[in-house]
């Protein structure tokens, strides 16, 4: 093999045709093993990266889980994969979570700051502000608890970078429909 070559993928890469657009996906699947491998691998083999990708049983009794991934293609890509996500076995159910208006998203975040001096003021400052909650305080570092959209968390974790951001624990996009309607 030339140093140009390369092995074919495993799953060929689609090239987006068209506008390109964030969406948050809720697939209520069975709760079973190997869903999630399924899910997940059907949006991989179509060259989409999953931004975000939460995962927890939300019913019990019916044995159901939630997958919520946020990934970003064309409109015609999108409801390839929500047609054919439908299609699987142990999916109950797809809700394109961005066409829903009645919908709220929210992710949580734990960020790590090590700082002293002015730094550590402005630290504080920036979370009451932002309304981020420590969780942990010693002398040279804080652990802030902040919870809202991906923009608000994202823009924290800018403002924190040059006062001594260490690490960054994310959950990932989460969805709930208002009112008394279920998924």
């Amino acid at each position: 093999m030339t140093a140009q070559a390369q092995a074919p993928s495993v799953y060929p890469v689609t090239r987006d045709e068209g506008v390109s657009r964030e969406v948050i996906l809720a697939v209520i699947v069975d709760n079973e093993p190997g869903v999630l491998a399924r899910v997940v691998s059907l949006i991989s083999a179509r060259g989409y990266n999953i931004e975000s990708l939460t995962v927890a049983e939300t019913d019990v009794e019916k044995h159901t889980s939630r997958i919520s991934i946020v990934t970003r293609g064309a409109d015609q890509k999108i409801e390839q994969i929500k047609a054919q996500l439908t299609r699987l076995v142990p999916v109950r159910r797809v809700i394109d979570v961005t066409q829903e208006r009645d919908a709220l998203e929210r992710e949580l975040a734990l960020v790590k700051v090590a700082n002293i001096g002015e730094q550590r003021v402005e630290a504080m400052r920036l979370a009451d502000i932002f309304r981020a909650r420590a969780l942990d305080t010693t002398h040279t570092s804080f652990i802030f608890e902040i919870t809202g959209a991906r923009e608000k968390i994202n823009a924290f974790i800018e403002l924190m970078q040059p006062l001594g951001l260490k690490e960054v624990s994310r959950t990932g996009v989460l969805s709930i429909r208002r009112g008394v309607e279920t998924d």
